[in-house]
């Protein structure tokens, strides 16, 4: 299951939860439920914003087919040059 950071707009503290890439948290109370955590002082509704992290980097040598993908080496997932991003 991957990991995701959340801030909460309140605190401006940063959490780190896990859940299905299908599901998505907004509130406070929300991220609460997915940590196992009381709310404490901060209202349930408050807003928490998922932060943009970076992916683990995978090296081609640790797959089973040790050929880089095609934007690895420039030439592009899409046939266009990039990625689709």
């Amino acid at each position: 299951m991957p990991t995701y950071d959340y801030r909460c707009s309140a605190t401006g503290t940063v959490y780190e939860a896990r859940h299905g890439m299908n599901e998505e948290v907004h509130t406070w109370s929300e991220l609460c439920a997915r940590l196992g955590q009381a709310l404490g002082s901060t209202p349930a509704d408050t807003p928490v914003e998922r932060l943009a992290t970076g992916g683990a980097v995978v090296q081609s040598r640790s797959l089973k087919n040790p050929e880089a993908p095609p934007c690895a080496s420039g030439g592009g997932c899409n046939g266009g040059g990039m990625c689709g991003f």
